[in-house]
C-alpha cells in the first residue's frame, strides 16, 4: 500500500515519471504576486518582492511607501526596506550566484543589494542607458544584458567587477520580439552573446559583430536557453513549441500548442521537458508523447533548478521534478525488480512474516543493487519518513550483504541530516540532493553565515568535520558591528567565551574588524590573545600601539619583526624621542645600530650624543682615529707601544659590543705578521673572553713574539668547537703529527691516519687508533696503514 501511495501522485510523460510534492505552506501573509515584482534565487535561495509600480492598486488598500521585502523560501520574512531609489521605474531585479540581489533602474543605475536588504554597491551602465531609458534586461548568473529605448545593448559580463560593455550595433528599428542569452562560459569565444528575435529570424549579437540565424522559423515570441547552453526552447508566433541546438543548425523537436497566446513564462525542467505557464495552466512538454498539464487557481512563478523547477504561489512551494529510478524501481505500482522486493521484505519483516524470507532468497544474488537503490531513493525523498523507512530497508539488506561497502547508508545518513536540517520552515532551504552536492557544504555553511544562522552552520560545520573558523569569524565581526551599546569590557568577556571553541581562531583579524568599527581600545583588548606574533604586531602598530609592539617583538625573538616595529616608529617619531624608546630595550638598540652601521652611518653618533652618552660617543671617535692610525702603523711592521695596542684592542671590543661588524679578518692578518698575540692581559681587563668572536680569542693565545705558527689558531678553533675554522689552518701546519693530531681531534680519521703515516711514526698510529677504539671502520684503517709501514720497514 505504501507503493501505491507514494506512485499515484506521479505524473507519466511518455517513458517518464514526474512529480511536485509541496516544500512549503507560505508562511508570509498579504503577498500577491500577480502585484509585485518577484525576483527568486536558485538553489532554494531567498525570494525578493517589491510592489510593481506598473500596476494599478486599489487606493487605501496598502502603504503608499513601496517596500523591498526578502523572504526565505518557505515564506518568512528576512529583511524589508523602503524603496527610495531615485532611478525611476524598475525594470528588473535578480540574485547573482552570490546571492546578491541585483535591479536597475530606467536610468540605468544597478544597484546592489544584501540579503539582509541593505545597500552595498550601485553603479551605472554608462550616459546612453541614462540619456534614452533602459526597457528590458536579462539576467544570467554573474551578468546581464539590457536594451534602452535607443535600440543600444549593453551586456556586464560579471557583476562582481562591474562594466559596462557595448553589443555590437544592430541598426533595429523596433524593439525585439524576446531575448535570450547564451552565457560565456558555454560560447566559443568566451563572450557573452544575445539572442534576439527579429522579424522571422533571430540576430546573434557579439560585442564585435552580428549574424542572422534561423531565417524562416520566426518570429519567435518567447526563447528560453537551457541550462547547459546546447539547446534553445522558442514559442513561435503561430504557437509551436520548438526545441533547437543553439546554432539552429537542427530541431530537436515540435509541439503545437492549443493556444497561439505566447506563455508567461517558459521554463527548462531539467534536461528532459520544458514548462510553458498560461493565466491557469502548466504544461509540460516532452520529446515524446502527450504533454501533462496541471491548473493552478492563483499566479506562479517558475524557479528553475539543475533537477527541475520550484513553483511559487501566493500560498504554497512546490518541486515539479523527475522521479529518479531508484524510486521508480521500489515504489513502481506492480514493480517486482530487487529493490522493491527488498523494501516489500521489510514491511513482512516488521508485521513478522515468513514472506520477508522468501522475498531475500528471491533477489540474494542481487542484493548489493538493491540496498543501494534504497539509499539512493532515500537521498531524493523530501518526507522524513520515507527516508527513514528506505534506509531502514538498506540496513536490513546489508544484513545479508557481505560484499557491500558499510559506509554507503552511514554517508547518506549524514547528507540527510544536514538536508533535514536547512530544510526545517524556519531555515527555508529546500534542497535537493542534486542541488547540494552541486552547491557544495562549504558554499552552503557561507549562505548560513550570511543569513546569520550562526548555531546552524556551526553544527554543520562539526558535524561534517569542517572548520569552524570562518563561522566564528564572522559571528564575531556581526556581534561587534552589532553591539554599539555594549562596554569593551562586556563585550570582550562575551567574545571570548564564544571564540574560545575554536583553537585555531584569528584574534588579529577580529581585533582589525574592531578598529574598523571605532573601537580601538576593543581592538587593543582582543589582540593580546592573538597567539601569533606576526599577526598581532602589524596590528598593534596599526592601532597606534608602538610600544607595545615593540614588547611583543622583542619577546617573540623574530629581528624582522622588531625592524618592522623600529622601522614604524622611526617614521613617527622625533629622533629623541625614538633614541630613547630603544635605548632601555638591548635587542631592538643593537639590531637599530647594526642597520646604522651599514646603511645610515651619520645617525650612530647622534644615537650616543642623544641618549646622553657623551662619553661613549667622543670615546668612540677617539677610539676610530687611535685604532686605525695603529692598525696602519702595524701593518707597516712599526713597533707599537703597550698603549697602542690598549686602544686597538678596546676599539675592536667596542665595535663588538655594538654591532658595528668592524672587518676583524683584516687586524687578524695583521696582528698575525706584526706578532701581536699576548692580549690575554686585555681580555682578563674587559672580563669578555667568553663573549668574544673566535678569531680575537685566537688572538688572546700567549706565544712567544717572534715565532709564528699557526697551531694556536687550531686550538682555539677546536676548543671552541669550530671544526669547519680548524679546517682553514689545520693544513698550514708545517709538522705532519701535529696535523694528525689535530685533524684526529676534530674526529677525521682518514686524514690523522694519511697525516701520520707521512710522519712515519708507528707509535703515533697506534695512539691515535686508540682514540677511535669505538669506530671499528677508522680502527680499521689505521692498521691498514700501519701494517703498511712494517712492511716497508718501519717502526
Amino acid at each position: 500500500m505504501a507503493g501505491v501511495s507514494v506512485a499515484a501522485e506521479w505524473q507519466l510523460l511518455y517513458n517518464r515519471y514526474y512529480r511536485k510534492p509541496e516544500l512549503y505552506q507560505m508562511q508570509w501573509k498579504h503577498v500577491d504576486l500577480t502585484k509585485s515584482k518577484v525576483a527568486c534565487a536558485p538553489f532554494g535561495g531567498p525570494i525578493a518582492t517589491i510592489r510593481d509600480d506598473a500596476k494599478i492598486v486599489q487606493l487605501f488598500a496598502e502603504s503608499a511607501l513601496r517596500k523591498l521585502r526578502i523572504f526565505t523560501s518557505s515564506g518568512r520574512l528576512i529583511s524589508e526596506t523602503v524603496w527610495k531609489n531615485p532611478g525611476g521605474r524598475l525594470i528588473g531585479m535578480s540574485w547573482t550566484d552570490d546571492q546578491i540581489l541585483i535591479c536597475i533602474t530606467q536610468d540605468g543605475t544597478v544597484y546592489f543589494y544584501n540579503i539582509h536588504a541593505e545597500l552595498i554597491n550601485n553603479f551605472s551602465l554608462g550616459k546612453e542607458c541614462f540619456e534614452s531609458s533602459v526597457v528590458e534586461c536579462v539576467f544570467w548568473g554573474n551578468g546581464v544584458v539590457c536594451i534602452n529605448e535607443a535600440f543600444g545593448i549593453f551586456a556586464v559580463p560579471d557583476l562582481k567587477n562591474p562594466r559596462a560593455v557595448k553589443m555590437a550595433d544592430c541598426n533595429l528599428e523596433d524593439l525585439p520580439h524576446c531575448i535570450a542569452v547564451i552565457e560565456p562560459q558555454y560560447t566559443m569565444s568566451g563572450n557573452v552573446e544575445v539572442l534576439l528575435g527579429i522579424g522571422d529570424h533571430v540576430l546573434l549579437v557579439e560585442e564585435d559583430g552580428m549574424q542572422q540565424l534561423g531565417v524562416g522559423i520566426g518570429p519567435l515570441q518567447k526563447m528560453m536557453v537551457s541550462r547547459t547552453g546546447k539547446l534553445l526552447a522558442s514559442f513561435t508566433h503561430d504557437g509551436r513549441l520548438l526545441v533547437m541546438s543553439t546554432d539552429f543548425s537542427n530541431i530537436i523537436f515540435e509541439y503545437t500548442c492549443e493556444s497561439a497566446l505566447p506563455p508567461e513564462q517558459l521554463a527548462w525542467c531539467g534536461m528532459d521537458s520544458v514548462l510553458l505557464y498560461w493565466d491557469d495552466m502548466l504544461l509540460m512538454v516532452g520529446p515524446y508523447g502527450d504533454p501533462v498539464r496541471y491548473i493552478y487557481d492563483e499566479p506562479i512563478i517558475l524557479i528553475p533548478e539543475c533537477d527541475g523547477v520550484r513553483i511559487l504561489s501566493n500560498t504554497s512551494m512546490e518541486f515539479l521534478h523527475r522521479v529518479p529510478d531508484s524510486t521508480v524501481s521500489i515504489f513502481q505500482i506492480g514493480s517486482t525488480l530487487p529493490a522493491a522486493l527488498l523494501y516489500d521484505a521489510l514491511d513482512h519483516f516488521d508485521r513478522r512474516s515468513a514472506k520477508a524470507d522468501e522475498n531475500l532468497r528471491l533477489i540474494r544474488t542481487s542484493l548489493p543493487e538493491a540496498v543501494e537503490a534504497c539509499i539512493d531513493a532515500a537521498g531524493y525523498e523530501f518526507d522524513i519518513s520515507l527516508q527513514r523507512t528506505l534506509l531502514r530497508a538498506a540496513s536490513y539488506g546489508q544484513a545479508f550483504c557481505s560484499q557491500f561497502q558499510r559506509d554507503h547508508i552511514q554517508e547518506m545518513c549524514k547528507t540527510l541530516r544536514v538536508l533535514n536540517a536547512v530544510r526545517h520552515h524556519e531555515i527555508g532551504i529546500p534542497l535537493s540532493i542534486q542541488q547540494y552536492k552541486l552547491l557544495t557544504p562549504s558554499v552552503l555553511i557561507n549562505r548560513l553565515i550570511n543569513a546569520h544562522k550562526y548555531l546552524l552552520a556551526l553544527r554543520i560545520s562539526e558535524y561534517l568535520g569542517m572548520s569552524q573558523e570562518v563561522v566564528m569569524m564572522h559571528w564575531a565581526c556581526t556581534k561587534i558591528t552589532a553591539s554599539l551599546g555594549i562596554s569593551d569590557a562586556s563585550l570582550l568577556e562575551i567574545l571570548l567565551d564564544k571564540l574560545k571553541i575554536c583553537k585555531g581562531i584569528s584574534y588579529a583579524a577580529v581585533a582589525a574588524h574592531a578598529d574598523k568599527n571605532g573601537r580601538r581600545k576593543l581592538a587593543a583588548m582582543l589582540v593580546e590573545h592573538e597567539p601569533h606574533s606576526s599577526k598581532q604586531i602589524p596590528l598593534l602598530l596599526s592601532i597606534g600601539e608602538e610600544d607595545i609592539a615593540l614588547v611583543k617583538a622583542i619577546e617573540s625573538g623574530d629581528t624582522d619583526l622588531v625592524y618592522l616595529v623600529l622601522f614604524h616608529i622611526w617614521q613617527k617619531r622625533p629622533s629623541l624621542e625614538f633614541f630613547g624608546t630603544i635605548q632601555a630595550r638591548p635587542l631592538a638598540r643593537d639590531l637599530f645600530i647594526t642597520y646604522a652601521q651599514c646603511n645610515k652611518h651619520e645617525f650612530l653618533k647622534d644615537f650616543f650624543l642623544s641618549t646622553g652618552q657623551l662619553q661613549v660617543g667622543s670615546s668612540f671617535t677617539c677610539l676610530m682615529g687611535s685604532a686605525w692610525s695603529s692598525t696602519k702603523c702595524l701593518s707597516t711592521k712599526k713597533n707599537c707601544t703597550l698603549g697602542v695596542k690598549e686602544d686597538i684592542f678596546s676599539f675592536l671590543f667596542f665595535c663588538s659590543s655594538v654591532g658595528c661588524g668592524f672587518p676583524f679578518s683584516s687586524f687578524l692578518y695583521i696582528s698575525f705578521y706584526c706578532g701581536c698575540y699576548d692580549l690575554e692581559f686585555h681580555l682578563k681587563k674587559h672580563r669578555c673572553r667568553s663573549q668574544m668572536p673566535l678569531n680575537l680569542q685566537v688572538l688572546s693565545i700567549k706565544k712567544k713574539k717572534k715565532k709564528k705558527s699557526y697551531r694556536p689558531f687550531v686550538e682555539a678553533c677546536v676548543d671552541a668547537d669550530e671544526k669547519g675554522e680548524a679546517l682553514k689552518y689545520i693544513p698550514k701546519l708545517a709538522d705532519p703529527r701535529e696535523r694528525a693530531e689535530a685533524y684526529a681531534r676534530i674526529g677525521m680519521a682518514k686524514e690523522a691516519a694519511d697525516a701520520a703515516s707521512q710522519a712515519k711514526d708507528g707509535e703515533l698510529l697506534g695512539r691515535l687508533k686508540l682514540t677511535f677504539a669505538q669506530n671499528a671502520a677508522a680502527s680499521s684503517i689505521f692498521d691498514t696503514i700501519r701494517d703498511r709501514l712494517s712492511f716497508q720497514g718501519v717502526s
